[in-house]
């Protein structure tokens, strides 16, 4: 049997009480299980090419986030191809990916997950050749998470105040999506590019969505009223059905619902983007593509 090997990435310590708390968790129960370990800090650039040598060399089998979706997709991205395990603790503010994966919101319980070590390849996807490992979005979704960013305080209550800000304000965006050489167009609100069913915190945008079956889940929420768009998205969340989208009846819906392994997006109003919950550069056209087994993830 393989010695097990970790690395573990944590924010830099601020010196909240929360975080230092969970690194002396993670120091205290990782000697108990005899697994020799390194706690290594995350950077905000997302600069990690100098870890698939480190793997190698000194045969690393684990590397465990420490943070939110954002951090994971840096990491993730980093190793893609590299024989290696991929564990969560989430302690972001969303943490989609977790929860689509089932992994303990706890830290101590997401911990005792990763010793376990249930580890599969899942899926991920390119937006103009940019790592997702999640989820991305344009239009109101992407809006949120651009003015999420700016803000000092953290948190779903913080989330939550800047979604209903942006909701009032929120107008459609006219777009073009090209799929398997089928081609419509639209004015929408906001469009969903799933790989998981999450937007974070338990709030499913795509039910059907899978880690693991090559397909990405497209959403897209039409122009309707505000008062119907609430109610539409309700019905999204709780029993979204996959559709094809040649049906002729399928354009008539308030929101398009379906899967595919690659897409173009055309985007010439410039709504916004988020990819995995953080503000993005937007363009005016978007070219979208699964990758089958991205990495491997130690799920529940």
């Amino acid at each position: 049997m393989v010695e097990r090997r970790f690395v573990y990435f944590i924010n830099p310590i601020s010196g909240t009480r929360g975080k230092i708390l969970v690194l002396e968790m993670i120091k205290k129960r990782t000697a108990e299980q005899n697994i020799p370990f390194e706690i290594l800090h995350t950077n905000a650039e997302g600069n990690y090419i100098y870890l698939p040598e480190k793997i190698v060399s000194e045969k690393i089998t684990d590397v465990i986030v420490c943070g939110g979706d954002g951090t994971v997709n840096q990491l993730a991205n980093a190793l893609q191809g590299i024989d290696v395990n991929i564990g969560i603790i989430p302690m972001g503010s969303g943490n989609g990916l977790a929860f689509a994966a089932k992994i303990p919101k706890r830290p101590d319980r997401a911990l005792e997950l990763i010793f376990k070590g249930g580890a599969v390849p899942i899926d991920s996807f390119y937006i103009n050749k940019k790592f997702s490992c999640m989820l991305c979005g344009l239009g109101f979704d992407a809006q949120v998470a651009h003015d999420f960013a700016k803000q000092k305080k953290r948190g779903l209550a913080t989330y939550v105040k800047q979604s209903v800000k942006n909701f009032f304000a929120a107008k459609p965006y006219p777009f073009s999506l090209s799929v398997d050489g089928v081609a419509f167009t639209t004015d929408a609100f906001f469009i969903s590019i799933a790989n998981s069913n999450q937007f974070g915190n338990n709030f499913t945008i795509a039910p059907q969505a899978s880690l693991q079956d090559g397909l990405l889940d497209i959403v897209v929420v039409n122009k309707m009223s505000k008062l119907r768009m609430m109610w539409a998205v309700l019905k999204q969340i709780r029993k979204g059905q996959v559709r094809i989208y040649e049906d002729k009846k399928y354009h008539r819906n308030e929101i398009h619902y379906f899967q595919t392994g690659k897409l173009t997006i055309q985007n010439p109003k410039l709504a916004p983007l988020h990819i995995d919950g953080d503000p993005a550069e937007t363009t005016v056209l978007f070219e979208i593509e699964i990758i089958k087994k991205a990495f491997r993830l130690i799920i529940a």
